[in-house]
């Protein structure tokens, strides 16, 4: 079976100097693969020219006449550039062109035009990036990692049944463990929102593990870790800093002086192994997931062997069947996630009428001046928090 992937030339912050020749290494090495290259001509022309690889037939080049820059605002790509390299390249997902598409482009902007071209999937409500944290075991799939800022518990739920399906596909766990990010691994700690969510995940047909904390998953705790979009982003701009912090003193301290460079000769193959090991390149490409389609975000500023990863990652994706796994995924789960649902909001609601009956302010007596309110409450103003756009 040849995999169509679809590359988004001109996302990210080097365009294509680095999304062409990434794509033009990795088709030599993968004979199955067929990439179209999306964005404006010339420059991708004179990059294939500059790889000597004009006449790759496995090489087709998109034109598409506009750009979505790094800091358009998301109404800008999705309403204004209608014929940008993104929005053209996840179309031939639509059309069934190709099976995936590859940007490394505006995130705010990828995910909405995404969600705009391809719509979500039966049974999810929002989309959600997931990305592979190293870890002593492996690696971590976390999600969400910024699509989602405020998630109610149903959604961090469908995002738990997500990377269950991500997983078992790329893997072959047919049962990944499940863990839930909070601030301590017993059940009476965390805010409502993570509470409830437990109670969903431990009501769910899933592998779910309990509670765990932000050193679980670089001990590798468990498969996949859940969080809201806002928590995950902070999570991973964290990780990447302190990497970066810890190689930048590891280099310093060995070019102090005539004494620590030859130590570092002398440790190079241990530096080499270990540089490999935790490498960010190697884990570039975030899965965008609960899609009628495969969508991968590559780091903006990924180099040509960051962005070759990317498109593997797409490329797995596609021969481990992820999206139809996740939609067999939602079937399955579906029906108990939402009798769960259904009995934690009926718990809730006890709850709230109980401790109202409790408070003060329920008593008869206790502000015998107010008149009671026979107006409705205005729209959104239930007492229930309305579903914020991702």
């Amino acid at each position: 079976m040849t995999v169509k992937i679809t590359i988004d030339c001109m996302g990210g912050d080097h365009g294509p100097a680095v999304t062409v020749p990434a794509a033009v290494s990795f088709v030599r090495s993968h004979p199955d693969a067929h990439l179209m290259l999306v964005g404006l001509e010339q420059p991708i022309r004179a990059q294939l020219k500059k790889c000597k690889a004009s006449d790759e037939p496995r090489l087709s080049v998109v034109a598409a006449s506009e750009v979505v820059a790094m800091d358009d605002p998301v109404e800008v790509a999705l309403r204004k550039k209608k014929d940008s390299s993104m929005r053209v390249a996840l179309n031939l997902v639509k059309e069934g062109e190709a099976q995936t598409c590859i940007s490394a482009g505006n995130t705010g902007a990828l995910m909405a035009v995404s969600r705009y071209v391809l719509k979500t999937l039966a049974g999810i409500e929002r989309p959600a990036i997931a990305f592979a944290m190293p870890s002593q075991k492996g690696y971590t799939t976390v999600l969400d990692l910024g699509a989602n800022v405020d998630c109610e518990p149903g959604h961090l739920l469908q995002f738990a049944e997500m990377g269950h399906a991500l997983v078992s596909a790329i893997e072959g766990r047919e049962r990944p463990t499940i863990g839930l990010l909070n601030i301590g691994e017993e059940v009476i700690k965390g805010n409502e929102t993570i509470k409830r969510a437990g109670e969903l995940l431990r009501a769910s047909t899933l592998n779910f593990y309990g509670n765990v904390e932000g050193n679980d998953i670089y001990k590798g705790t468990t498969d996949v870790v859940v969080c809201d979009g806002f928590v995950g982003n902070v999570a991973l701009k964290t990780s990447e800093g302190l990497a970066k912090m810890l190689a930048d003193m590891i280099k310093e301290e060995f070019s102090r002086n005539f004494a620590s460079k030859l130590m570092a000769l002398v440790a190079l193959p241990v530096l080499k192994r270990f540089k490999k090991r935790v490498d960010p390149a190697q884990y570039n490409g975030a899965a965008l997931l609960g899609l009628r389609g495969l969508v991968i975000k590559s780091h903006g500023s990924a180099e040509a062997f960051g962005f070759e990863w990317a498109i593997k990652r797409g490329y797995d994706a596609v021969k481990n069947g992820v999206l139809e796994r996740l939609v067999r995924a939602m079937e399955e789960n579906a029906p108990a996630a939402r009798e769960a649902d259904s009995n934690v909001s009926a718990s809730a609601a006890d709850r709230s009428v109980e401790q109202s009956a409790s408070s003060p302010a329920s008593q008869p007596d206790s502000q015998p001046d107010s008149q009671p309110n026979s107006q409705p409450n205005p729209p959104g103003e239930s007492g229930t928090a309305l579903h914020s756009k991702a």
